[in-house]
């Protein structure tokens, strides 16, 4: 959601299975079903959007991973790198259905259930 297509691109040079909504004529789905496609197909999301982080925590259960970028220098070549510093460190936890939040300078890993 709102992520560039150079950054799919990246990521399915670095061996990702990367889809963007774009691809499959979804761009205006709504942010529940977007989460409910992502848990279905076993998958990440990439967004701006802030509501993904309250749509996880009344979701049930339902957890997927979720990579929030809260930049302010949104210029792709940015957001690559910040994404490829959080998929260096926090892959796992992603993998397990957390929520991390990119900013400028650093990240956060919030587990499910939130305290």
């Amino acid at each position: 959601m709102g992520v560039s297509w150079r950054v799919v691109e990246w990521l399915r040079e670095k061996g990702h299975d990367a889809v963007h909504l774009r691809e499959e004529g979804l761009q205006r789905l709504p942010n529940g079903k977007i989460f409910q496609k992502a848990f279905t197909e076993k998958r990440v999301v990439l967004t701006f959007d802030l509501d993904f982080g309250e749509i996880m925590a009344f979701s049930s259960g339902c957890t997927i991973g979720i990579i929030i970028f809260r930049l302010h220098n949104t210029m792709t070549p940015h957001v690559i790198e910040r994404l490829s510093r959080v998929l260096e460190d926090a892959s796992y936890d992603i993998e397990k259905g957390a929520i991390v939040v990119v900013e400028e300078l650093r990240h956060r890993v919030r587990r499910l259930p939130f305290n």
